[in-house]
């Protein structure tokens, strides 16, 4: 899992190697524990802006992810469905 603090500009972006690597379980728990650390408070105002925008990233990757099973399962019910009417 990459570190919650690696909040580099160039791994904010879910096209980053830092972001785009993950899987969606590994994206997911790290999201889970920036959150936390967003919510438990402490952290300095800049410290703060770079979870939020990891966080975003996270999020978005998670979607990416999420997106690309629901395409697989479109495509396999659409797949059924053909083989199905034959």
């Amino acid at each position: 899992m990459v570190p919650v603090s690696d909040t580099s500009p160039a791994s904010d972006s879910p096209g980053a190697p830092g972001v785009a690597d993950l899987s969606y379980e590994q994206a997911r728990d790290e999201l889970v524990a920036v959150v936390s650390r967003l919510e438990a408070g402490g952290a300095t105002l800049e410290e703060s802006l770079a979870l939020w925008e990891r966080g975003e990233a996270l999020a978005a990757r998670c979607q990416q992810w999420l997106d690309g099973a629901r395409a697989r399962l479109d495509a396999a019910r659409a797949a059924d469905g053909e083989d199905a009417g034959s």
